[in-house]
């Protein structure tokens, strides 16, 4: 038996008007996912544990099988472990996101936050511009590493978990209200806005109409954190599939190999192809057991407020990856299980997270299921089917039922 999880970053949704009131799951033209569910059993999954913030972090954490209550540390730790950074247990790190911010000529504290992607920048330019970061800013103290996109790390040795806001959270918002207390923190942003707001690359990408990096944002700190090996934990073995180093980095402290795929970037215009047949290839060539296929794309798109490409990204998700994976698998002969869900929701409505229970499709190729429901929101309510604690998702996933 192969296993594999589909997992549409931030996927889930609420109704929405300018889609005849539907969700944009509900709305997508969906008719892999449309056949499976007829034979598949639908349910919902809470994958944020109560009290916990709604994050990729802990959803991710919690959809492989690992509370987070036990084992979340932090959301950059997870971030280090992917891009190498060895962390001593006494360093505290910080993800350092590249952002936009309002050009007006006020006081930093009272610009805008406008894009905490900066147009989903490349890794190229962004690694330039946090090497001009990283040559103003950098001590023996407060080190900087670079990550990919918009998404990059900061060290801070000997240093004190500190609670700040993610960017996406405050968009279109005065910044006053959520910058670091931390004085060198502080400091520290706002000196990035001075060094990187004149930068080439900056300016010429708003000649091209693009948003320019103009600032370092801190938040999501955390300490070194220690996973118990996926393998040993489920006696399954397991490969990663994902652009975003946040996964990347649960899969090197859980001991899975992540599958480097060419082109894959967490954006809409990803990889989705070459995405689905790395994990076939992993499972069908090279005898692993489990596969998880992640995509940011619908989360950015639902951080975006864009209700057409999130639609589009879902799209993509079905045909580009859901309809590769089954057809390879039912021509291999390989009998398998594959569990599609988001890790939470992420509404156009508010452009960030919440901690709803999220729709799950689990289908069994061996043991095929009538089902009258459809794969969306409203459907999986309706099944009656639950399962509240996220972490035994992929318990009930592996297991005889």
């Amino acid at each position: 038996m192969k296993y594999i999880v589909v997992l549409g970053d931030g996927m889930a949704d609420e109704p929405i008007e300018e889609l005849n009131g539907l969700t944009p799951l509900a709305y997508a033209k969906t008719p892999t996912l449309d056949e499976l569910s007829r034979v598949s059993e639908i349910g919902l999954i809470h994958t944020i544990p109560e009290g916990m913030n709604p994050g990729s972090d802990t959803a991710n954490l919690s959809v492989l099988g690992y509370d987070p209550k036990k084992y979340y540390t932090g959301r950059s730790p997870l971030e280090a472990l992917s891009i190498g950074v060895n962390m001593a247990p006494t360093d505290i790190s910080f993800r350092c996101n590249l952002v936009t911010l309002s050009e007006e000529e006020v006081p930093y504290e009272k610009r805008v936050i406008i894009d905490h992607s900066s147009d989903e920048i490349t890794t190229e330019d962004a690694a330039i511009l946090l090497e001009a970061v990283r040559s103003a800013l950098q001590t023996e103290t407060y080190k900087f590493y670079t990550g990919t996109s918009y998404r990059h790390l900061l060290i801070w040795e000997h240093g004190e978990v500190l609670e700040l806001t993610p960017p996406h959270d405050v968009l279109e918002q005065c910044i006053e209200a959520y910058i670091p207390k931390d004085p060198v923190l502080l400091a520290m942003q706002k000196k990035s806005y001075e060094v990187l707001s004149k930068h080439p690359i900056n300016l010429e990408r708003k000649k091209r109409g693009l948003h320019p990096a103009n600032s370092c944002w801190f938040w999501g700190a955390g300490t070194r954190p220690s996973l118990t090996s996926f393998e040993e934990k489920n006696k399954k073995s397991g490969v990663m599939v994902s652009a975003v180093d946040l996964l990347k980095g649960i899969a090197v402290g859980a001991g899975m190999k992540n599958l480097e795929i060419e082109g894959a970037n967490g954006g809409l215009h990803t990889n989705y192809e070459g995405k689905a047949r790395g994990a076939v290839d992993a499972l069908l060539k090279d005898g692993y057991d489990f596969a998880y296929i992640h995509v940011e794309a619908p989360d950015e798109m639902g951080h975006q407020g864009n209700v057409k490409n999130k639609v589009k990204a879902i799209e993509n998700l079905d045909e580009k990856v859901i309809k590769v994976v089954k057809e390879a698998l039912d021509q291999s002969g390989e009998e398998y299980r594959m569990m599609v869900l988001p890790d939470h929701p992420t509404p156009i409505r508010i452009r960030t997270h919440t901690s709803d229970p999220v729709p799950y499709l689990l289908y069994d190729s061996s043991h095929p299921k009538t089902n009258p429901f459809m794969y969306h929101e409203k459907d999986a309510s309706a099944s009656g089917n639950r399962i509240e604690k996220g972490y035994q998702g992929i318990d009930y996933l592996f297991s005889d039922h």
